[in-house]
């Protein structure tokens, strides 16, 4: 027998090859390591700021996650370098390494294969593989006009105001911020983390900022479903019908319940004009931005209630944003109203949903709220902090979505860690992260035996 021959099979069979998701899982960890790293360089701070390990590590979380929670103010303490290293994160995090690795290979005319389109299916979370490559070019292109024309606007406030060389960065910044719905910005020199609460009045500013929010929350599907459709509803996917009407639904009723929420809290001593652009950014920011222009901390009970409902659902599938995701809601909704009324079939638009979505979203709504309810508790113990608080905190890291009454900067070690977890899982997909290490196994042939059991 040649041994040789015997111990090169044997270690051949006991390589360990990842599947599609944990690549992709692995992919974000590596970013997340090299902005951590790079965030630690003494070049990267302003003088006089110290950046502990886990506070870069935690900012470079936050940054290729695209959540935009901080311990540090991104403006008062990392320098130009620091910034660019955040943008850089960002930017990947938002479109995905996969994307942008695969339109990179475009550019250089390299064949993509099997393995790769799929990669990039599992990457933009569509349910086919054709046209996966003009795709990822549609929305690379897409991306880079959409942050350009926002950059082009945001210019047009901050020039006047910083000049025009900070003015173009400024606008340049901020566009991909918001349209990755990151969150980060360089608001501090006007006071730290104080966001956009300067801009609250400024219709240009709000306008912007919602509008690259909610482009690029719907997801890249439906702007592919858009683009070869244009106006013709009737000829729209399911998915992208689902997630314009939840999309118009959630911005209209949340400004709506926001107006009233708040019409003698934090917005009583506002004009009518300045109490709906509040309301109006009060509900889109969450979905899931992380931008402010009224005190977040300041809201009431309902307000914060509210947000957090909106942080959970967050954006749209294959999209820069985080959540359970609209079209999740949507189901579990249909589901319910199905059961109640004795109906077979969950129906929307003249069309049944297949039982293998019903059985995903329950199942992803269950793990993110069981995350969150966890880092809850987590952040209560040993530490004296507002419930609400920290409740608001745990549903803005598992919706990525970055909007904080400030408990961030008071966390022990233990807690920032839990918040990281959350914010890398609300990335990924909790469900996803949960099913790579189980989608190797194989199913059994043989089925136990039913018996009914009492519930509810």
């Amino acid at each position: 027998m040649d041994f040789k021959k015997g111990g090169a099979a044997l270690h051949r069979r006991k390589t360990v090859r990842l599947s599609r998701t944990q690549m992709i899982m692995v992919g974000f960890l590596a970013v997340i390591l090299a902005g951590a790293c790079l965030l630690m360089l003494p070049f990267a701070t302003r003088e006089g700021q110290e950046t502990t390990l886990l506070g870069a590590l935690f900012t470079s979380v936050s940054a290729s996650c695209v959540t935009g929670l901080v311990v540090y103010d991104t403006w008062t303490h990392w320098t130009l370098f620091g910034q660019l290293v955040l943008l850089t994160e960002i930017q990947i995090g938002g479109l995905g390494f996969i994307t942008i690795g695969a339109f990179a290979m475009t550019l250089l005319r390299k064949r993509i294969g099997l393995e790769g389109r799929e990669m990039i299916r599992e990457s933009l979370n569509t349910l086919q593989l054709r046209g996966s490559v003009k795709l990822v070019r549609r929305i690379v292109r897409g991306t880079l006009f959409f942050e350009g024309m926002g950059a082009v606007l945001l210019s047009v406030r901050f020039v006047p105001e910083l000049g025009l060389v900070r003015g173009v960065y400024y606008g340049i910044f901020h566009a991909v911020s918001a349209f990755c719905n990151a969150g980060f910005d360089l608001m501090g020199y006007q006071g730290e983390y104080s966001s956009f609460t300067n801009y609250a009045a400024d219709p240009l500013v709000n306008l912007v900022l919602m509008a690259l929010i909610l482009i690029g929350g719907i997801g890249f599907l439906v702007w592919e479903d858009l683009l070869e459709n244009r106006w013709h509803w009737k000829k729209y996917r399911l998915q992208t019908k689902i997630v314009l009407s939840m999309t118009a639904a959630l911005t209209v009723g949340g400004t709506l319940l926001f107006l009233v929420s708040e019409r003698n809290g934090l917005f009583a001593g506002m004009t009518a004009g300045e109490r709906v652009w509040a309301a109006l950014i009060s509900a889109v920011t969450p979905r899931t931005a992380g931008f402010n222009t009224v005190d977040t901390a300041a809201l009431s009970s309902g307000g914060k209630i509210l947000t957090a409902c909106l942080m959970f659902i967050g954006g749209s599938p294959g999209s820069t944003a985080g959540g359970i995701k609209t079209t999740t809601a949507v189901v579990i909704v249909l589901y319910i109203r199905s059961y109640l009324t004795r109906q077979e079939d969950c129906e929307i638009f003249h069309r049944r949903l297949n039982r293998d979505a019903i059985r995903r979203a329950s199942v992803v709504v269950f793990i993110n709220f069981s995350l969150a309810l966890f880092a809850i508790l987590v952040l209560l113990i040993g530490q004296d902090l507002p419930l609400a608080d920290v409740r608001f905190e745990a549903f803005s890291a598992i919706g990525t979505v970055g909007m904080s009454t400030g408990v961030t900067r008071e966390l022990n070690s233990l807690s920032q860690m839990v918040i990281m977890l959350l914010m890398f899982l609300g990335r990924v997909g909790s469900l996803s992260f949960a099913m790579s290490f189980t989608e190797r196994r194989q199913r059994g042939e043989v089925r136990c035996l039913e018996e009914e059991i009492t519930v509810g």
